[in-house]
């Protein structure tokens, strides 16, 4: 019996406001009638069941709360945002004003945003896909004001004394007597009508305890009080539960009944994790199997986030995306890897989620990072199979998007902007028109979505990666061990459960092809994977489906290793078989 595929999970990164947009027009600092904005509605059936087939398990809807914007909705009952204290002209979407609302940019009719959301959530669920929203936990917009909050929850602030920089009872923290001056250097797209006013300043987002800010802080955020003491050598004051802690809870229990499946966190390192001890059981209480996954990005606080915390997945970008990414460059070691699993992440691999791409990071195929989406291949390869934790995809990194323009507040930085209104002309050629097809795809786009169609599902299929356990042959290769094994640029591994065994070989090489031999040690063989000897068998290519040409000479197993030739920027895996079954 197959073994469970339980945190084998296929994550793809949807920016809502982007995913749908066809507008072709692409004006720096354009307006939304100017360049438009994607909707609720364009993430049809037609693009989820796509998505489906291209083996997606779970949707991550990325910047559905309603943010702080430039575009006016007081029409709709929606606050005007000031435009000193907004990034872009759509805004940052981890700038929240209203956590019981959604973004009115994502609605064909505003008045009725949030049952476009919740047919959303519906469509998601009937395609047997699971949604993923962000929870922003850490700080608010400036002007955080919820109009759609039920009638029986206090908002944020309503109750404080912004008298005193810091009491247990206040949600915001204060700088008493002080305005708030909004940081030199920042220059909004539109034209003032009056200055901002804030008085008493709040702290701003990222722990700037100051009445002015730089530029380069969340200046247009403001930080919430969990009952932490900054001020006061980070003294805590849980006892009682604070009332930003509350508040919290009855905005995650809102979502969860709204049928969300669960929620990537923003910078949940910077909330303290005896709330996560608390609130997340508390909501699982509410729905069990809604998961939480932590945007965190200090390796000491790991192990706390998960047995602590109770997350059940984080973000593995210091670790493993920075090595790999080096090695990608051209200027890292595959030494990294070993290091990483056995100093950090190996216990709580499982719970370690893997990425190339987010919207955060550079695109993969930009000239600020690899310039070339292919040369990734091994390290997402290796991201997705290194362990049974969840791997994740980013909207148009199966098609090579690569920025070139610089399309607002973000400038030209290889990144996809989240703070203004943009077409992504390579994706928009797969939305094509609601298909969502590769009708119009480049043959070279075509096979770069294979590949990554390709990946989806051998992860999901193989037991040996999505329940196996891990065994590096880095110690039994190294240091003339065997012939020409490039410690720097090889990196090879087995997956393995009762059933299946796979060899994984990767060359991170970018320019030259590696000819090598690749040891599988006698106690791994007969201990470890449980064979008999090593004559019964050999190596049957498995991955990737796309090469016409096995770099295995003969593929039997000898007492020196397995001869393989690997070209630049290339991965292959073999599965262990008995001779008369090939």
């Amino acid at each position: 019996m197959p073994l469970e595929n339980q945190h084998k999970l296929v994550i793809y990164q949807i920016f809502t406001r982007l995913f749908g947009n066809q507008n072709t027009t692409n004006k720096f600092y354009g307006t939304l009638a100017e360049n438009g904005s994607g909707k609720f509605n364009d993430i049809s059936d037609a693009a989820l069941q796509a998505l489906k087939e291209f083996g997606a398990t779970h949707v991550w809807y990325t910047g559905v709360l309603e943010h702080a914007t430039l575009t006016d909705y007081s029409a709709f009952g929606i606050k005007p945002d000031h435009p000193l204290i907004v990034k872009g002209i759509a805004g940052s979407p981890y700038a929240v004003k209203d956590y019981y609302d959604v973004d009115p940019d994502l609605a064909v009719d505003v008045n009725s945003r949030m049952q476009e959301f919740e047919a959303l959530i519906s469509r998601t669920h009937a395609n047997n896909l699971k949604a993923i929203i962000d929870f922003v936990p850490n700080h608010v917009a400036r002007q955080y004001c919820s109009d759609m909050r039920p009638e029986n929850v206090r908002d944020f602030g309503e109750d404080d004394d912004n008298t005193v920089a810091f009491s247990p009872t206040n949600n915001f923290y204060y700088i008493p007597n002080q305005d708030f001056i909004v940081p030199e250097g920042h220059k909004p797209p539109v034209q003032l009508e009056a200055p901002y006013y804030e008085r008493p300043a709040k702290a701003t987002g990222n722990d700037v305890f100051a009445a002015q800010p730089s530029q380069y802080d969340w200046y247009e955020t403001i930080k919430l009080n969990y009952g932490v003491d900054y001020l006061d050598e980070h003294t805590t004051h849980f006892d009682p539960i604070p009332s930003t802690w509350l508040k919290m809870y009855d905005i995650l229990k809102y979502w969860t009944l709204k049928g969300v499946d669960g929620f990537r966190c923003d910078m949940a390192e910077m909330v303290p994790v005896a709330f996560w001890s608390w609130v997340i059981p508390e909501i699982k209480k509410v729905k069990s199997e809604v998961i939480f996954i932590a945007e965190i990005y200090n390796p000491a606080e790991y192990h706390n986030y998960i047995n602590i915390g109770r997350f059940d997945y984080l973000y593995d970008k210091v670790g493993l995306y920075n090595s790999l990414r080096r090695l990608i460059e051209g200027h890292g070691t595959a030494e990294d890897i070993t290091r990483l699993w056995q100093q950090e992440s190996g216990d709580i691999a499982p719970n370690m989620l893997r990425f190339l791409e987010n919207h955060d990071e550079q695109r993969i195929a930009s000239r600020y990072f690899a310039g070339d989406p292919w040369l990734a291949v091994p390290a997402m390869v290796l991201s997705a199979t290194l362990h049974t934790g969840p791997m994740m995809i980013y909207f148009g990194q199966e098609l090579g998007v690569n920025p070139t323009l610089a399309e607002g507040f973000q400038g030209e930085d290889g990144r996809t902007t989240i703070f203004d209104y943009w077409g992504v002309t390579e994706f928009q050629l797969w939305v094509n028109s609601g298909k969502f097809n590769t009708d119009l795809l480049s043959n070279e786009q075509k096979r770069l979505r294979e590949f990554y169609e390709s990946l989806n599902h051998f992860v999901l299929e193989n037991e040996a990666v999505y329940a196996g356990e891990f065994y590096d042959l880095q110690y039994v290769n190294i240091d003339g061990q065997s012939f020409n094994y490039d410690k720097k640029f090889v990196y090879s591994y087995l997956r393995h459960t009762e059933n299946q065994q796979l060899l994984f070989i990767c060359n991170f090489n970018r320019e030259k092809a590696i000819e090598t031999n690749v040891r599988i040690p006698q106690d791994a063989w007969s201990q470890v994977l449980k064979l008999e000897n090593t004559g019964l068998y050999k190596l049957k290519p498995v991955f990737p489906t796309f090469s016409s040409q096995v770099h295995l000479q003969t593929g039997d197993i000898t007492s020196t290793g397995v001869h393989v030739e690997l070209p630049p920027a290339s991965v292959f895996v073999y599965e262990i078989v008995k001779k008369q079954v090939i």
